[in-house]
């Protein structure tokens, strides 16, 4: 499950969190949370005087009758289950074991229904602003003639494509399929960390956490009124049809790299559920400007294509001339409007680092509205004063390269030696427009079962957001935990895992 990693600390496990105050310890309590520790984070199912929340109360008296053997036979059953399915992913760096079976954890992380109406409704506004923007920097550009961001942060962005520019995009929805990531503050409200809008993933592990999480905790799960989430393929289904002119016949393709993608499993499993066609480039040819796959039966026209390519790859004559994963002339296909494709190339200039930033005065912008959801605190090291700040604080603070993911480019100042801090500042100083930086984040701990019994856990959330013709939450997220105690990284390529989100209808 090759995310995009949790930004601030995705890199490194990092020492025990400091103690707080203290372990869980109540009748009938003991053996399940015996080394259950309340630090300063934000916990999910116990206060800082260690009572637990009225949302996890039913979950809580389930655990409090179960031994220590029963939890992990049914860890066990989640696990196999995962195996049977093939529920894999790749890490490129091990050359000892290149695919594995993705962590999981038979514990649910539980929101409430006015938690989930926040979410839905500041991921709504989100995804509404951030399209508007890229119609407008890909067209008439306002927002830059206005001065509300820079010129030269969109246009020197390596994913500004001016290939894009004047092109119309259906429903003026360049973003599709957008994954947020957002953690919980120490108060216990929900910021966004990044938005992943180019090809985010991990949908397919939801559903599977789904499933594994309802066959172990069935009474609890009936007796709570969890939304259900089984539509999502139906509802990305929906969303691309809406792509299209056309209202009948319309033919569907998810364009993947391969087999040894990271995330292959999950484009397989969306293009079975949706009952679509599974392509590689190799699949498909561009004559006269239309789309075909190949078929046993001959060629096939494709109208709308779910890409997890990225856009370097997507086609060699408009794009990287080297790529065996594209298609060639696939863009002039789309540029002629014979083909649409999700979500729209060029969206990764509103997913920079630096643009982040800016989306709570787009929304303001665009929108006349105030940002529901925050931010996370953020020092663009492009301005004076930020990077005065920044440097004088690198041992406090995360620096980020604006243009990298999945951890490249990062300093986390508290972790790295002087040395390191020095070299980085170094960098800094030389392409100051290529970095930004926050405050290092305690993310929340949600229980977790670690094979001798429920500890706290830090973890993300990462909703996914469908946009077309209308805008479509499913009430889940793909919740990732740090599964070594004290760690904060969730990525699974470095020891984290996921469990299932269960958002209550009341």
């Amino acid at each position: 499950m090759q995310h995009e990693a949790f930004a601030n600390t995705e890199d490194f496990g990092g020492p025990d969190v400091a103690p707080g105050p203290g372990r869980i310890s109540r009748p009938g309590a003991d053996a399940p949370y015996a080394d259950y520790e309340l630090g300063k984070p934000y916990d999910e199912m116990f206060t800082r005087e260690g009572a637990v929340r009225g949302p996890y109360a039913a979950l809580d008296s389930r655990l409090s009758t179960l031994s220590l053997e029963e939890l992990v036979r049914r860890q066990q059953t989640c696990e196999q289950s995962f195996l049977h399915q093939g529920i894999t992913f790749t890490v490129y760096s091990d050359n000892r074991a290149t695919e594995r079976i993705i962590p999981t954890d038979l514990l649910p992380r539980i929101i409430t229904a006015s938690e989930w109406a926040r979410l839905e409704a500041g991921l709504t506004q989100r995804i509404v602003a951030l399209n508007l923007f890229l119609r407008d920097i890909y067209n008439e550009g306002r927002v830059l003639k206005d001065g509300v961001i820079p010129r030269t942060l969109i246009y020197g962005s390596k994913h500004y494509r001016r290939e894009m520019r004047g092109l119309p995009v259906p429903h003026g929805a360049y973003v599709n399929i957008c994954g947020s990531d957002m953690i919980r503050n120490e108060a216990g409200d929900f910021v966004v960390l990044e938005d992943n809008l180019r090809v985010p993933s991990g949908v397919s592990y939801m559903l599977a956490n789904r499933d594994v999480a309802r066959r172990a905790f069935p009474a609890v799960f009936r007796s709570m009124g969890v939304r259900p989430i089984e539509h999502y393929p139906l509802e990305l289904l929906a969303t691309l049809r809406s792509l299209t002119p056309f209202t009948e016949d319309v033919s569907i393709a998810v364009l993947t790299p391969g087999v040894f993608n990271s995330a292959y499993f999950e484009h397989a499993f969306l293009a079975r559920q949706m009952g679509v066609e599974l392509v590689e480039g190799r699949d498909l040819l561009v004559n006269d400007n239309v789309v075909y796959t190949r078929t046993t039966s001959g060629l096939k026209r494709i109208d709308v294509i779910y890409r997890r390519i990225d856009d370097d790859f997507i086609d060699p004559l408009n794009f990287r001339e080297d790529s065996a994963l594209g298609v060639p002339g696939l863009f002039n296909a789309y540029r002629a409007g014979n083909v649409t494709i999700a979500n729209a190339l060029g969206t990764g200039v509103a997913d920079d680092k630096a643009v982040y930033a800016y989306v709570p005065r787009l929304i303001r912008y665009y929108l006349a509205e105030e940002p529901i959801l925050n931010n996370v605190e953020t020092f663009l090291c492009r301005e004076e004063k930020s990077l005065s700040h920044v440097l004088a604080n690198l041992d406090k603070l995360v620096v980020k390269a604006v243009g990298e993911s999945g951890g490249y480019g990062m300093l986390v100042g508290p972790h790295a030696s002087q040395k390191e801090r020095d070299e980085f500042a170094a960098k800094i100083k030389a392409d100051p427009d290529n970095y930004i930086a926050q405050p290092t984040i305690q993310l929340s701990t949600a229980p977790t079962f670690v094979g001798n019994g429920v500890e706290a856990r830090h973890v993300d959330l990462r909703p996914f957001i469908l946009h077309g013709a209308e805008t479509k939450i499913v009430p889940g997220a793909l919740t990732r935990v740090a599964l070594k105690r004290g760690s904060l990284v969730v990525n699974s390529s470095q020891g984290g895992g996921s469990k299932d989100t269960w958002v209550l209808s009341q």
